[in-house]
């Protein structure tokens, strides 16, 4: 990148940065989809082996169309380097394993997606690497749970799905006081929003799949922050083999390009249908970070630009109410997804949680009617009016 490129807004760079031209003089990067990459001269192969220069070898191990993407996520974090991986749970997983030891302790906080619940409570635990988990915003919880081998903690926020905030500034202050890795999943809020790594995040992880994307077309995901520790994470996921396509890092670095418009409409929408709902008699709570009924929402505005693309309420009635709310919608999409263009409901306690005991989900936050929503592109009284209908269903 020139000098002049690097003085640009990360916005402009989300857009601007790309591989540099082949002799086509395309506008567009194209498509390097090839498994390997060919040398002239012996020397010159073994310096890429060597690291002694910056060449493609293996497109496990880099790829023009995933470095883009990369580059561009580097950018709009506000990171030192990056990793990108086939899924998100694949940048989760690579984020704790290529740092953690048998004898570690990871402390996560309770209010975690599904499959990151498992990774730490059954998955750690084979490898001899505990976990302690934690109320979100119970910081004696935290600080009580600390122990001496305690090398990395591991939150979210916005929380999924319950959104619960988590104040980045005190948690990258306590993380630092520990001297012990923060790693930040920052996929609900996407860089956009929030940048952890101004709060002390030494790690961001994202699963690209979901705003970033934002048309529901591919997998993906990211691994940001230092750049010692994204040289440990790195080598472990080129060894250990989840990385990136080139084809879904070529969507994805194109997808970054609108990535800022996107989202602005999103947290439009989402605000209007959580100020829609708020007050409705069948339902007993609606979370959005940007209401003022929100438990923590001071802190969301303090360090969020907006609300997010995502709107929580308890229906009344519990698992059986959810599931008729779900058989009731017409427009919204019943999908295993989130951050499409299209608005999608979902119901955790059958689907996402389902898995849990229900003692579990509810050591998590996720109540009997509990229904997540992630607002799409769609004309916001269109996603309301079929909320609403659905509510009167159930």
């Amino acid at each position: 990148m020139s000098e002049q490129q690097n003085e640009l807004h990360p916005l402009t760079k989300a857009i601007r940065i790309q591989t540099p031209k082949t002799w086509q003089m395309e506008h567009s990067t194209p498509l390097y989809l090839t498994s390997s990459f060919t040398f002239d001269e012996a020397d010159d192969m073994g310096g890429a082996f060597a690291e002694q220069n910056d060449d493609n070898i293996y497109s496990r191990f880099s790829n023009p169309n995933v470095d883009e993407f990369v580059q561009k996520m580097v950018a709009l974090e506000g990171a030192e380097a990056g990793f990108a991986a086939a899924t998100g749970m694949a940048a989760v997983f690579g984020s704790m394993f290529a740092l953690l030891k048998q004898g570690d302790h990871l402390l996560c906080c309770s209010s975690v997606f599904g499959s990151t619940y498992t990774i730490v409570t059954k998955f750690l635990p084979r490898y001899g690497i505990e976990c302690t988990l934690v109320d979100a915003n119970d910081k004696a919880a935290w600080q009580a749970a600390m122990q001496p081998n305690t090398k990395m903690i591991y939150l979210e926020t916005p929380t999924n799905p319950q959104l619960e905030i988590i104040d980045l500034e005190w948690a990258g202050s306590f993380a630092k006081q520990n001297n012990v890795i923060l790693n930040v999943d920052n996929c609900f809020a996407t860089p956009l929003l929030q940048q952890p790594i101004k709060y002390g995040a030494d790690l961001v992880v994202h699963s690209a799949t979901k705003w970033i994307d934002g048309q529901g077309r591919v997998l993906g995901g990211v691994i940001v922050g230092r750049a010692d520790l994204i040289r440990d994470i790195y080598l472990f996921c080129r060894n250990t083999g989840p990385s990136l396509s080139a084809f879904n890092a070529w969507v994805l670095s194109k997808s970054l390009e609108t990535l800022d418009v996107r989202m602005q409409r999103h947290c439009e929408n989402a605000l209007k249908v959580a100020n829609a709902l708020e007050n409705h008699p069948k339902i007993s709570l609606v979370k959005y970070p940007f209401l003022k009924s929100h438990p923590q929402y001071d802190i969301a505005v303090k360090q969020m630009k907006a609300g997010g693309g995502i709107v929580c309420f308890e229906i009344k009635g519990g698992i059986e109410s959810g599931k008729k709310f779900l058989n009731s919608l017409q427009i919204l999409s019943m999908t295993a997804n989130l951050g499409d263009t299209r608005s999608i409901a979902s119901h955790p306690a059958s689907t996402t949680h389902s898995k849990l005991s229900e003692a579990e989900r509810l050591s998590v936050g996720i109540t009997p009617g509990l229904i997540r929503i992630s607002c799409g592109l769609e004309y916001v009284d269109d996603i309301i009016n079929d909320i609403l209908q659905a509510i009167d269903k159930s």
